[in-house]
């Protein structure tokens, strides 16, 4: 198997890692990047990639099973495109898919035009996690019911808050917001769990700790635990950049089901928690704390229990989702499984949540989203987009 890599930084290392180790014969042919920062990196694990100056020099030259696009988030659209014409016959593309509502449009013309749906996968990791895939189980047994509420959170902590105020990603015209950058994970899951698309979206939030005011004498150690990539800076504490350290968001859906979602970049101990709430039950879980539940409303029986949703002292990211993922990518590559559990149309959903979530922020304003659906489905040709739960059904 061939893959082919656009943007070859820390993420498209590591995921060309995880393929190498579930299929040791694959091989990283080309890439297309300017700045190769983990160029070193594919070697030390005995890729040879060659350079080209294109996409579609690469795509012509080399004919990969796989272009892998893992530029930073406001090259996406062109790099999708190029790569979607330039025809190569499966596209993995980073999240978020594209920074902005009019990039979401465009993104979502090109896929009509170019088949693009059979063609894109898209890394919206935390599909392929454990955790996820116990929390769909037990909406498929019955144990939640109709869902009513969901409250959630992703709090940071300043090791990696630091990291976002540092790097490229402070820019929103670069990342696209932290919202859409490092949460749109979660707005992805939630969107599935609740079976539908944002109806109304309210949110708040600022910046109180990354500012030049606030930052602590010398250099924290913390500091030193993730570096900057390109267009980095080494000072979290310069108030450059625009992005916000918390924010809380409040959601209904098209379903009348409610999302109350909470960040913070500057927690010293770290969650990414659920709670799901529906007519017949509760499910709760969390990727950090590595635990799972599921309780009947009813009676208050505990359906379903785990305090170790990933082995203990087994090493891996996303907490097992990375491996998943890729054991699920590359089997669906050689005809073996179905296409993975989001497509782009999913990503490009939960994207637009999380944009009108910092619109709302913005413009202190209660956003409603059936404008913007009314325009989508247009772009994609359709009168009206499938539930996003086709994709996210229980494993």
């Amino acid at each position: 198997m061939k893959i082919g890599i656009v943007g070859l930084g820390a993420r498209s290392a590591v995921l060309a890692g995880r393929f190498r180790k579930i299929e040791p014969e694959l091989k990283v042919v080309g890439y297309v990047d300017p700045f190769p920062a983990r160029l070193e990196a594919m070697e030390r694990l005995g890729f040879a990639p060659e350079p080209y100056d294109s996409i579609p020099d690469l795509v012509r030259a080399e004919q990969p099973d796989l272009l892998l696009i893992g530029s930073p988030n406001h090259l996406h659209l062109r790099h999708v495109e190029a790569a979607l014409e330039s025809g190569a016959p499966k596209i993995f593309v980073e999240k978020p898919v594209v920074v902005s509502r009019e990039e979401t449009l465009a993104m979502a013309r090109l896929v009509a035009r170019t088949q693009g749906e059979e063609r894109l996968l898209v890394g919206l990791v935390l599909r392929h996690s454990p955790l996820y895939r116990l929390l769909r189980e037990a909406q498929a047994r019955g144990w939640i019911g109709e869902v009513m509420s969901i409250e959630a959170s992703e709090h940071i902590a300043p090791y990696h808050g630091s990291f976002f105020m540092r790097d490229w990603r402070r820019f929103t015209s670069l990342s696209g917001g932290f919202m859409l950058e490092k949460c749109c994970h979660d707005l992805d899951l939630y969107q599935s769990v609740a079976g539908s698309r944002a109806r109304r979206v309210a949110s708040f939030g600022g910046r109180k700790r990354y500012l030049p005011e606030h930052a602590p004498a010398g250099r924290p150690a913390y500091l030193a635990r993730m570096s900057p990539r390109w267009n980095g800076s080494e000072d979290a504490f310069s108030g450059e950049g625009d992005l916000i350290d918390y924010q809380t968001a409040l959601v209904e859906y098209e379903s009348g089901a409610t999302l109350a979602f909470h960040t913070n970049l500057n927690t010293p101990d770290e969650f990414r928690r659920f709670c799901v709430i529906g007519r017949t039950g509760m499910a709760e879980g969390d990727f950090v704390r590595n635990f799972f539940q599921a309780t009947d409303a009813e009676t208050g029986t505990r359906l379903f229990e785990t305090r170790e949703v990933q082995p203990q002292g087994v090493p891996s990211q996303h907490y097992g989702a990375d491996d998943a993922m890729a054991r699920d990518l590359l089997a669906h590559l050689r005809g073996e499984g179905d296409a993975p559990h989001v497509s782009v149309i999913d990503a490009l959903e939960a994207g637009a949540t999380a944009l009108a979530m910092d619109e709302a922020r913005r413009e202190s304003r209660l956003v409603d989203l059936a404008p913007f659906w009314s325009e989508f489905d247009a772009a994609l040709g359709r009168s009206r987009s499938p539930s996003p739960s086709r994709a996210g059904g229980a494993p």
